[in-house]
């Protein structure tokens, strides 16, 4: 079984989300998101496979989000997806991919749902 988890290793349920799976005899595929951020392609296939919308995949409480005036309506969802790879810190996380499933790690027990 393949497993990839976008990671950010200063953030706590990152980490435990990680070491979920580790624990669980999985060895995922680890991108430090913020380093290797998806591109708008890779980004909208993950959120067909979490079935979000960008705007629920953001960290709405970052500056930037209200800086970048992300908080418009307006926008459009690729308007949306590109900011994101632009700033992969408003991406939220840990996302877990496993084949076609995905899962946020909020809480990290939602990882094991898909391995």
């Amino acid at each position: 079984m393949s497993v990839t988890i976008y990671h950010n290793p200063r953030c706590s349920k990152s980490r435990e989300t990680l070491n979920l799976l580790k624990e669980r005899g999985v060895e995922p595929t680890v991108i430090e998101y913020l380093k290797t951020p998806p591109t708008a392609a890779e980004l909208a296939d993950i959120l067909t496979k979490l079935g979000m919308t960008p705007r629920d995949l953001m960290r709405r409480k970052e500056p930037e989000y209200k800086e970048q005036g992300l908080d418009d309506p307006a926008l459009s969802d690729g308007q949306l997806i590109e900011a994101m790879v632009g700033t992969p810190k408003l991406i939220e996380r840990p996302i877990v991919l496993s084949g076609a499933r995905a899962a946020l790690g909020r809480p990290p027990e939602k990882a094991l749902d898909i391995v």
